[in-house]
């Protein structure tokens, strides 16, 4: 039997969640606050769907980015990523993306591809709503990264990209082989900065980038093949498309097809920034005010999150563990 999903009307209006508040808190920043404009182009994608996201990797700050396409979408609550296991151990940073049940990797396939299905297994639910965000590159782009990959391209008969770098591919077919049967499509998404790729902290102050443009191309399933050697190839031939659009838009100074997305909402963004400001400011007065226990409860879960940040613990996603309690509490 066909399992009935929402519709796209009703998850994107589901209540505020102070998830979905602090995320919707980035993008209030960048395009609010900072005043940096965010132009879309490409395709306009439909709201409510279950993607995986590829992107090309221009600097530290390019996921951040991503919630501006997946605010737009009511989808900012459900994006995860699959980073890099350093940034797990970031002070803050590396607690959210624990509790946000991001994906961390060692970038050896070898080490990763256990770890890495056991979570992506957790995500098969098509009731789930979920943006699964790649950036098969494995790292960011720079001119040195960019002259070894470049190398190793050419000693190895594949293409020489001079905006990008090669894909690795490992990740991405895992990615497919695990969740083709419960996603709509995946999204391929370009970024590109003016005047120049910004550091986090240019980023954060507003100083840089003023414009942030993102080309949207959604890819059905059914067009994506199935084997590992033709996923390879598809990906390959992918980033050979992103490495053009790139060069044309550093000589054109845009992506084609501007305009699929509109702007920010400012009255949601408000009142994401009063549901965060009420959210902190009560767990603050409980932490300080409340009973000893409460104290405890808060020690408690600053202890673990601390330990698991330091050893990298890597628990099976909340979400499924309380699946499964109710699955047994009803057979």
């Amino acid at each position: 039997m066909e399992v009935q999903k929402p519709s796209n009307d009703a998850m994107k209006h589901l209540p505020l969640t102070p998830l979905r508040a602090i995320r919707a808190l980035w993008p209030f920043l960048f395009e609010k606050i900072n005043k940096t404009k965010v132009i879309f182009s490409g395709e306009t994608v439909p709201d409510g769907e279950r993607i995986l996201l590829i992107s090309n990797h221009r600097t530290e700050v390019d996921w951040m980015y991503l919630w501006d396409l997946a605010l737009r979408k009511g989808r900012q609550g459900y994006i995860k990523y699959i980073l890099k296991s350093s940034l797990m151990k970031l002070p803050l940073f590396g607690w959210s993306f624990h509790i946000l049940e991001f994906i961390s990797v060692e970038r050896k396939w070898e080490v990763d591809e256990l770890n890495m299905r056991r979570m992506l297994s957790s995500l098969k639910d098509p009731q789930d709503s979920l943006w699964l965000a790649l950036f098969p590159e494995g790292t960011d782009f720079t001119e040195q990264k960019c002259i070894r990959s470049q190398k190793y391209a050419a000693e190895n008969g594949l293409p020489v990209l001079k905006h990008v770098l090669l894909p690795k591919t490992k990740g991405f077919s895992a990615c497919l082989e695990e969740l083709r049967g419960s996603l709509d499509a995946v999204y391929d998404v370009t970024i590109g900065y003016k005047p120049s790729c910004p550091t986090f902290f240019d980023n954060a102050s507003g100083v840089n980038p003023s414009e942030v443009h993102m080309h949207v191309q959604r890819i059905p399933l059914d067009n994506i093949p199935t084997s590992e050697d033709e996923v390879t190839t598809w990906l390959m031939n992918r980033f050979h498309l992103k490495d053009q659009l790139l060069s044309d838009f550093d000589s054109q100074g845009h992506f084609p097809h501007e305009g699929s997305e509109g702007d920010l909402s400012t009255l949601r963004c408000l009142v994401n920034l009063v549901a965060v400001i009420v959210l902190t400011g009560t767990c603050a007065y409980l932490t300080i005010f409340s009973s000893i226990w409460f104290k405890i409860y808060v020690s408690l879960v600053c202890a673990y999150l601390t330990a698991a940040t330091i050893f990298n613990i890597r628990p099976l996603p909340l979400v499924s563990l309380v699946k499964a309690w109710f699955k047994c509490k009803s057979s």
